[in-house]
């Protein structure tokens, strides 16, 4: 029993990782309506970025977490601005090439700049990487951070889109494009907002994530094949979706791994991702948004 608990936990705490990493893909998909499949360089961008800011100048990972999320979302509002808004009147099939397209350049690019070696970030201090027991229980204190922010995140940004004139703008947008046009909303100019608040997360989760995990130019692929189950599960475009659909997915990962193999864990999620495709296509919280 004790085990089972230590698994449930594991996957819990893993769960709030992967939720902000897939709070990011929803957002860009529930507003702008585009499936960015480069959303792992963004997030391949970021680790690196927070790695050079502490080896260079020495801020610890969560220090470096403001100059980040600016960053990411000044190139997520250029990448919806200069790549995507101009392919937005052609065929859906065209934005997701130009994505595929973004994702190659940014990793051969990585590739070109750090090689394919493995960096990690210096943390003396420990912060981030120790453990915390809770009863017989123990937990990283990374991951139990992350935790609380992912649930922070999305009690914020629930907030943000609900509470401001902004957010409401923002919403109006993700139902009824036309309909949020006439009402004086320009469209546009949220969808740029839209793809780089997205972008952000992943700054967000980079600072939170370094401690634990190295970076190198493929690591965005590890965790948005996850993401994408995550959006799918929860519903594309639901915040409290891919929240719990993270949860869920964390579960699996951390019970298959060990219960049946931890070569097989991602067979299990995957059976999941296909079967939610099948009997729902929706996701377990998704819903139809007029798009015109």
């Amino acid at each position: 029993m004790e085990i089972f608990l230590q698994l449930l936990l594991n996957g819990v705490l893993l769960g709030g990782t992967l939720a902000i990493i897939s709070i990011g893909l929803t957002l860009i998909f529930g507003i702008v309506r585009v499936v960015n499949f480069a959303h792992g360089e963004f997030l391949m961008i970021g680790l690196y970025a927070v790695y050079l800011l502490n080896q260079h100048l020495g801020l610890h990972p969560y220090a470096a977490i403001v100059p980040v999320v600016v960053v990411l979302f000044c190139l997520g509002a250029a990448m919806q601005r200069f790549i995507i808004q101009p392919l937005l009147s052609a065929e859906g099939h065209i934005q997701i090439f130009a994505t595929v397209g973004v994702s190659i350049a940014l990793m051969n690019a990585a590739l070109l700049l750090f090689g394919a070696d493995v960096y990690s970030v210096s943390n003396p201090s420990g912060l981030g990487t120790g453990t915390v027991s809770l009863g017989f229980l123990r937990a990283s204190s990374g991951q139990l951070l992350t935790f609380v922010v992912a649930l922070a995140l999305v009690g914020a940004l629930h907030w943000f889109l609900h509470s401001t004139f902004l957010g409401r703008a923002v919403r109006a947008t993700a139902q009824h494009r036309n309909a949020a046009q006439l009402m004086g909303v320009n469209v546009k100019n949220i969808y740029i907002f839209a793809f780089g608040l997205g972008c952000a997360c992943l700054g967000l989760a980079a600072g939170m994530i370094a401690p634990q995990y190295p970076v190198f130019p493929t690591v965005g692929t590890f965790f948005v094949l996850t993401a994408f189950v995550i959006v799918v599960l929860g519903g594309l475009g639901s915040l409290g979706g891919a929240l719990l659909g993270s949860l869920l997915i964390g579960v699996v990962d951390s019970l298959a791994g060990f219960y049946i193999a931890p070569d097989l864990k991602e067979v299990v999620y995957f059976l999941i991702f296909l079967g939610i495709l099948i009997f729902r296509p929706t996701g377990l919280f998704g819903a139809g948004r007029g798009s015109e």
